[in-house]
């Protein structure tokens, strides 16, 4: 496409792809230049100009830098939370988070080398690892929420908020064991997470002890 250069006395024609309007084009653009070039070394500037967009633009799809390779999250938040919902209440309370995290995890075909490149910059990049701390909490808030529902009680007091750091437990294990084993399912290694945590999610659903 040619794009018209605005502020200059004499307009110049630049030729260059359709630049990137979604967040799954900016989010892929930025994992690539992570992974070529490292995390720290890139700039939302160069993102954005190899997005073709502006950095008030990338700014409107991602708060920051450290939240590019977490994609949609937030959307994705709101998906499990409404799945967790939609499950019987008479499926027990360990098989209704271990289908939904199942579910959250899933990660179709096209999606999954940029998602392994994601995990391995969210697991081993300092600054990403620390950033990763307020996103670990907002997904356990949502276990906290529906475990809390189930058991009765507040999601704050210790059952549900032990039950919502095991999911997560398990969920980071079995990530690093998919990004150390490229050949396993990654569905299959959370199922086998949460089968090795049977004995922790063997709960009482009557009420608070």
């Amino acid at each position: 496409m040619s794009e018209l250069i605005a502020g200059a006395s004499n307009p110049v024609v630049r030729i260059g792809r359709h630049p990137a309007t979604t967040h799954a084009e900016i989010s892929h653009t930025g994992l690539r230049l992570f992974i070529d070039r490292g995390f720290d070394r890139v700039t939302v500037d160069e993102i954005a100009s190899a997005c073709g967009i502006g950095r008030r633009t990338f700014f409107r799809y991602f708060p920051s830098k450290n939240d590019l390779p977490w994609g949609q999250f937030d959307d994705m938040l709101r998906g499990m939370r409404d799945h967790l919902h939609s499950l019987p209440r008479s499926l027990p309370l360990r098989d209704a988070l271990r289908i939904a995290i199942v579910v959250f995890n899933h990660i179709p075909a096209d999606e999954l080398q940029y998602h392994r490149e994601r995990m391995t910059l969210l697991l081993t990049v300092p600054s990403l690892v620390a950033h990763s701390t307020i996103r670990y909490a907002s997904w356990r808030q949502v276990i906290a929420d529906f475990v809390a529902e189930r058991l009765g009680g507040s999601p704050g007091e210790l059952r549900p908020q032990t039950i919502a750091w095991v999911c997560l437990g398990v969920s980071i294990a079995a990530y690093e064991q998919w990004l150390a084993h490229p050949d396993a399912s990654l569905s299959d290694l959370l199922d086998e997470g949460f089968l090795a945590a049977r004995d922790l999610m063997l709960l009482d659903e009557s009420g608070p002890p």
